[in-house]
This record gives structure tokens, sequence and C-alpha cells, in this order.
């Protein structure tokens, strides 16, 4: 995404909004609809598919609320292919949903354009926003407005191949140094000690764990020496120690794939590949922890999306009254029950045991001190320069100071373009 789109997606959408403001109902107000007295207001909820069982679970929720809420029906859109494009197009013709769904990622960029209606003036004691994990529920925040509630979200933690460290006769690491280690013992046979992702949204917490920041003042930074150094060691892994590999390295689609297929000993991975693996590899015997802390200190990342509601929207009220259900203790915990989502509610997670989950405690373990994937408008621009470089110094291609120097001027040149 470029922030070139901005600039044209602003001015649309304020030709939008006063085309649309005649019939949108004020903050809070009631909602138009047509037909007689008495008859359903419709209200349109946008997202991107999952699998089938996803899709029932959410299914169940609407169906819940629509049980709840007998003068509303809410109409389900999915859309398969180009989710933001395909959102961006239809918000600036005046044609976007009531809800959608929104991820932090994207966040940032379309809150400036001020299609998102603010919710704070909607929410009540009862909603109790104090319960949502702080991280998660600040990614959807500027200058103090909320603009969204996450619906879910998932952190990283360690995935470890169980036979492979009682084989090897190690333990599971617990700082990044150790981690380190235990990969020479856990390399060898076309089987690496770690399986990595080289790129932003993986190594983001990595890259400042030395007090660098990736991004400052919404530019590109990432080629500062703290963060230098803090990167090099997941290069020298690579190149030098040789006990790393990227999947695509050995043939595999992903992490989960890599280390399903048991050609490496531990990956960093999310909430969805608990039933990936549990489908995919039934037999792997597997665990999981926390991410080894790095200089001391714990980290990880969260990538979490929420529920928003169009600014445009002539039916407000109802399209609250969706996300309140939704968000709220008791369709979060329809829609989160199987695991396949975890709740950003602490409350619906203690209740459901995720907490305590033999695997899901260490992904939420780290919501509370989780780097959220979301950083200002320009991250696109600064994420597509950073990986094509930082891809390079990880094959041995460059030096790791180099590409990445080079890879930040690039990317605040195009953020100067887009101005």
């Amino acid at each position: 995404m470029k922030k070139k789109w901005m600039v044209s997606f602003s001015a649309m959408a304020l030709l939008a909004g006063g085309a649309l403001a005649g019939c949108s109902s004020d903050n809070g107000g009631g909602d138009s609809s047509s037909g007689d007295e008495g008859s359903k207001t419709e209200i349109t909820l946008a997202g991107w598919g999952g699998n089938p069982t996803e899709q029932d679970l959410l299914q169940q929720t609407l169906d819940d609320f629509e049980e709840q809420n007998p003068d509303i029906d809410v109409k389900l859109e999915v859309i398969a292919d180009q989710y933001m494009d395909v959102m961006k197009t239809r918000l600036i013709g005046g044609e976007g949903p009531d809800v959608f769904y929104l991820d932090a990622f994207e966040a940032p960029a379309l809150i400036e354009t001020g299609v998102l209606e603010p919710l704070d003036d909607y929410v009540t004691e009862e909603f109790d926003v104090e319960d949502f994990e702080t991280p998660l529920l600040e990614a959807f925040q500027q200058d103090g407005v909320t603009y969204g509630f996450p619906k879910d979200y998932s952190t990283l933690a360690l995935f470890y191949n169980k036979t492979m460290f009682e084989e090897a006769g190690v333990e599971v690491p617990t700082t990044w140094e150790e981690m380190m280690e235990v990969s020479e013992a856990l390399t060898g046979d076309g089987v690496y000690g770690y399986g990595v992702a080289p790129e932003l949204a993986r190594q983001y917490f990595v890259a400042e764990s030395l007090g660098g920041s990736v991004v400052e003042d919404n530019m590109a930074n990432f080629g500062s020496d703290e963060v230098i150094e803090a990167l090099q060691p997941i290069i020298d892994q690579h190149n030098v120690a040789k006990t790393s590999a990227q999947p695509s390295e050995v043939g595999a689609s992903s992490g989960g794939d890599m280390f399903g297929q048991q050609r490496a000993a531990m990956v960093l991975e999310g909430n969805w590949n608990i039933p990936y693996l549990e489908e995919t590899f039934p037999e792997l015997e597997y665990g999981t922890a926390e991410v080894p802390t790095i200089n001391g200190e714990k980290g990880t990342m969260a990538f979490t999306v929420s529920y928003v509601m169009n600014a445009a929207s002539e039916k407000k009220e109802a399209s609250w009254k969706l996300i309140e259900y939704l968000t709220g203790k008791e369709g979060m915990e329809t829609w989160t029950s199987k695991g396949f989502a975890l709740p950003t509610r602490k409350s619906v997670a203690e209740k459901l045991g995720y907490a305590d989950d033999e695997l899901r405690g260490s992904l939420v373990a780290g919501a509370e001190y989780a780097t959220v994937w979301s950083n200002g408008t320009n991250l696109p621009i600064i994420t597509n320069n950073f990986n094509n470089q930082f891809v390079s110094a990880f094959l041995g291609d460059r030096p790791l100071d180099e590409a990445l120097k080079e890879a930040e001027e690039q990317a605040n040149s195009e953020i100067e373009a887009n101005n």
C-alpha cells in the first residue's frame, strides 16, 4: 500500500461523505430503514473468509445476535480476494458495508482518511473496555480516540519438537543465546535447529530488542546501528553457524509446514499453527513455550483484527449493537470457543481456559508485552523495502548493514515522494 492512495482516498471520501451526510445518522442516533414502521433494520458485515469451522462459528455468533435483536438482520459478505483493495474502492464510492474487519496493519492509514466512525461515545460501562488486552486495543486508537475493538489475535510462541529435544538431550531454551546453542545440537541429517521467517512481520520485535526503532516519526529507521546489531544474530545463525533455514530452503511452504515435516526442531509461529498441525501432522509430538528472552527482556509479535464502523453508515445504532455483541463477552466466547482464534478479552480467555492451556498458554501470556504488527501510515512501504533487502543479507548476498541502510534510504525516498 502506497501513501499516495491516501491522498486520493481522502479527497474522494470527503466527496462521498458529503453526499451521504444528509442520510447518515448522527453519532449514536437512530437508524433509517425502508418499509413500514416495525420493519427490520438490515446491516451489512464484511470480512474475509476462514475455514469451514470458523465460518460456522461466525454464523452461530450472528444467529445468536439476531435472536437477541429481532429487529436487526445481518447480511454477511465474504470478500475472498484482495480484501483491502475491494474495501477501499467501496468506501470511496460510498458503497461500503456498515461494519467490517480491519487488520491492525492497515488501521493507521484508514483512520487517517476519516472514513471510520469513532466509537467511544457509544460505549457503556457494561461493555468493560478495560477487559481488553491493552496493546491490542491501542492498535485501533489514535489521539485517544477508539475506532475499532479487536475481535481476536495471535502472538508468536516457540514451537518445539519434543522427540528431537529428548533425543538430543537438551532443554527448552528460555533465552535467545540458549536457543542458538540448542540449535547446534538439533541440526543435522537434513534437520535445522531453527526455522526462521526472514521478514519484518516476524522480526520486528527482534529488531527493536536493543533499544532501536524500526519506525521513527513515520519514517524508516531500520538502518540504525541498534537495529542492525539486534538483527545480526539472525543472519549469522543462517550463514555462519548454519543451524537455521527458511521454509523454502527445505521445500516447505511455511514455518508450520517446515516444523510439521520435521525439517526444523523449533519455529516461532502463532495460534493458527495448532489446528494446522493437528489436522496435517496429527502424530507430531510437540510443545510450545514463550519466545526466548532477548537482552533479558520478553518479546513477541501480536497480530490482531478489529470490527470497525463505516462513518457513512445510515444505521449506526444497529451497527454499534452488532460490534458491541461481537466484541462483547458473550459473542467473543462463542467466536473463540474452538480455539481457532484467541479472545482479546482477558475474562473470556480465562473462562475458556486458554491461559492454562498446554499449547495456547504461551501465546496468551505474550499478549501483555507483545509488539503489535502496526505502526503508522507508512509501515507497508517500510515493510516492502525491509523485506527485499533483509532476505538478500539472510541469503549471504550482501552484508546486513549495507542492505538495510540502502533499503531505509529507498523506503524514505518513496515515502517522501508520496507525501
